[in-house]
């Protein structure tokens, strides 16, 4: 499992994708899709669109990773996780089939998802990109939709070294005679081109791209600095939707207005800029990568509290000297309270730590666990004061692990 042992999970290549679609009978043909790319806001953008569909009356599946406390949050349909024993139903029934092909983690899930969606009769399902795109096993897929949120640093040792070499993998998904939606290039002029010369290559049905777009502003459940690009992101893929014949009766304001307003009680989202507790207010946040981590630092250095406490562990595949660099911006004021996930990926907390301090950030506790980081957080803290828990997913997890 990527999740657990990181690069060495990682299976490049769609043929044992393909065997497993062929076997179950090409589930996906079954019903429309939409395909989510990007380095950050994906889930936020697969999970605002699955909700915009719910209530515009549609049944709905969506498909995302990482999940935070249970297996199941990945498959949902209409919001409800796939049954646990229809997972297990699907082990036992089709591992004399799959365990020859040695199928990764993300291989079998998806092949799970696709057949799943087609068996409860969805009318769409959102599929969010595992790692990349052009060689993601979600990329068999012939959507209705194509999206790329962004492109920043993540992934370097699958994607590549260059922003550009990055974009060329997300742009991947592009299919002829499909709709394309860029988020953002945030000023790459190059990364544009990248986009809009696999378009046309592809014979894609047209290319938009969203951050060059006036929307109106309109109310979102979603919170924090990075949701206003996605939604923009979503508003330009609804207007992109729009133009289709099936949906443009369904697509109402009054659709899009409901999904966005109730994103996270539709389709079940959480950990970006999640409120979990008051007095002391306490956030937590999935950013994990240098983008997502700006992002996050932007926010927390608005808040009007007279210390802000922040709970910090990250994975040791992501570039820590960079995050601690960005978290400067607020050492006057935060005081750090380093962990790390729980899991084989975890970067060591003493590691973190002798990091945060070479670049002059206060570090009040070194925890092994993030039960023992919150805990002291919160005995140190005033009802004045802000706490927040980010810089993994996986440490997210483990929060609302720790809470259940």
């Amino acid at each position: 499992m990527f999740s657990s042992i990181g690069a060495g999970a990682y299976k490049e290549g769609l043929s044992t994708t393909r065997a497993l679609d062929e076997h179950f009978g090409h589930p996906h043909r079954r019903y429309r899709t939409i395909h989510v790319a990007g380095t950050n806001g994906k889930g936020s953008v697969s999970s605002s669109l699955a909700a915009i569909l719910q209530s515009a009356g549609l049944k709905v599946g969506l498909y995302t990773s990482p999940h935070l406390v249970d297996f199941r949050e990945r498959i949902r349909v209409n919001g409800e996780m796939i049954p646990e024993q229809r997972v297990i139903d699907f082990v036992e029934q089709e591992r004399a089939f799959f365990e020859p092909l040695y199928p990764s983690f993300f291989e079998l899930t998806t092949a799970l998802a696709f057949l799943y969606f087609a068996e409860q009769e969805v009318d769409v399902a959102v599929v969010e990109v595992g790692l990349g795109g052009r060689l993601d096993c979600t990329n068999i897929i012939t959507p209705d939709l194509s999206i790329i949120t962004n492109i920043s640093f993540d992934h370097q040792q699958f994607l590549g070294n260059t922003l550009l070499e990055i974009a060329a993998e997300k742009a991947g998904i592009m299919k002829a005679g499909v709709p394309v939606v860029v988020g953002e290039t945030n000023g790459h002029a190059d990364v544009r081109e990248v986009f809009a010369h696999t378009a046309e290559s592809v014979g894609a049905a047209c290319l938009r791209f969203a951050d060059e777009e006036a929307f109106p502003m309109v109310e979102c459940e979603l919170k924090g600095d990075c949701q206003r690009a996605n939604l923009r992101t979503v508003q330009c893929a609804v207007d992109a939707l729009h133009k289709q014949p099936f949906y443009a009766h369904l697509l109402t304001e009054g659709a899009v207005c409901e999904g966005l307003t109730h994103v996270c009680e539709l389709t079940g989202l959480r950990g970006r800029w999640q409120q979990v507790g008051e007095r002391p207010a306490m956030y937590c946040d999935v950013g994990h990568n240098a983008a997502g981590i700006a992002y996050v630092v932007e926010q927390l250095s608005r808040q009007q509290a007279p210390v802000l406490r922040v709970i910090f562990g990250m994975v040791d595949d992501k570039d820590f000297e960079q995050a601690v660099t960005l978290y400067e911006r607020v050492r006057d004021r935060a005081v750090f309270y380093i962990t790390q996930p729980s899991t084989k990926r975890a970067l060591p907390a003493e590691v973190l730590t002798e990091a945060a301090r070479s670049h002059g950030l206060r570090v009040r506790v070194c925890a092994p666990t993030i039960k023992e980081a919150v805990e002291a957080a919160l005995k140190n803290a005033s009802p004045d004061d802000f706490v927040l828990v980010s810089g993994s997913c996986y440490l997210v997890a483990d929060y609302f692990s720790m809470s259940v």
